[in-house]
């Protein structure tokens, strides 16, 4: 499992918002390559390092390869539901490349494609945001919001996931003590949750980087 950098604490069954706390006020931006997974999910974000909230774009199924590219930017700050604070620390890490993860993949039964978009802090890749569109004429409507931070969304086959990492009492950005990853199934117009499971970290060493193999739902 990717090592993604979030918050404690599980949403409600549909996440339509949330404060975003102090860690997300200290928003940044990176910009990145492209790739295609082997689920078919494509996946665009800034290059980076960190195996924190990484950037990509997947896309599942050939089929979901959009016909054109989004503009994430102009679409996080053109949504009412995305809160004025993400929208203010929306701005550039380096020239013109924002942090910003875009996922393409099919999450509805409109049977068009998604768009997943994470954003994300500058210096540490902390995700602040996670949003799902779907494609509504010649536009996208907003039909999943998170903004608990540390959080990132992507997509597994039609299944919506929400990482989250926990951080335990002294623990260091890098180094939470476990993660909690949830998982949402559409239907009926909506987003429902399917289950969630929680990982707990080894600490031995002090590196915070080896997860303990067991996992509780």
């Amino acid at each position: 499992m990717r090592r993604l950098k979030r918050a404690a604490g599980f949403g409600p069954a549909m996440i339509t918002g949330g404060a975003v706390t102090a860690m997300a006020a200290a928003a940044g931006l990176l910009l990145a390559g492209c790739g295609t997974s082997g689920d078919g999910v494509r996946k665009e974000g800034p290059a980076q390092n960190q195996p924190a909230a990484k950037a990509v774009t997947r896309t599942p199924g050939a089929t979901a390869t959009p016909a054109q590219k989004v503009d994430a930017i102009k679409l996080i700050k053109a949504d009412p539901k995305v809160s004025d604070q993400i929208k203010k620390n929306l701005k550039p890490c380096v020239k013109d490349q924002y942090p910003v993860d875009v996922t393409y993949g099919q999450l509805t039964d409109d049977g068009g494609t998604d768009v997943v978009v994470n954003v994300l802090t500058c210096g540490d890749s902390l995700g602040i945001g996670s949003y799902v569109y779907r494609p509504k004429g010649d536009t996208y409507e907003n039909v999943f919001t998170v903004e608990q931070s540390p959080v990132y969304a992507d997509i597994d086959r039609r299944d919506l996931t929400i990482t989250k990492q926990v951080y335990g009492p002294g623990d260091a950005v890098c180094c939470p003590s476990g993660v909690d990853v949830l998982t949402y199934h559409w239907s009926d117009g909506a987003f429902h949750e399917m289950g969630r499971t929680h990982t707990d970290y080894n600490k031995v060493g002090d590196t915070g980087k080896v997860p303990s193999e067991g996992s509780e739902g």
